[in-house]
């Protein structure tokens, strides 16, 4: 196995937690310790797990890390949807962070689909 930083799943991990910072500090001050950190959090968790599961070396430890991102990315998603809804920024800029968990949700069941078959 490569390095996890040579995986695209969790570069693109990356650019996401970055678009969601930015999202969020335009959301208002009331939110910064609400829905504003939660997004930060899932955000983060999804290339953090990434790179933790690869790091242990292990295909069932990757698996299982690989599953977790994926459920930090659902979160995420929800609370994407819920700020949208709330009207706490333009819709375009939810939208385009929507698409890229899209994006990253597929990566990540194509790589847990492969982890998977070479168990």
């Amino acid at each position: 196995m490569s390095g996890y930083r040579d995986l695209k799943v969790w570069e693109l991990g990356v650019e996401l937690s970055l678009k969601v910072y930015r999202l969020t500090s335009c959301f208002p001050k009331s939110e910064q310790y609400g829905l504003s950190s939660q997004m930060q959090r899932a955000a983060v968790s999804i290339p953090s797990n990434i790179a933790e599961g690869h790091a242990r070396r292990s295909q069932g430890d990757f698996l299982r890390f690989l599953r977790i991102a994926k459920g930090s990315l659902a979160e995420l998603e929800t609370q994407l949807i819920i700020s949208q809804r709330l009207g706490l920024a333009e819709k375009d800029r939810h939208t385009e962070i929507l698409n890229m968990t899209e994006e990253e949700s597929q990566m990540l069941s194509g790589l847990i689909r492969s982890v998977q078959d070479t168990k």
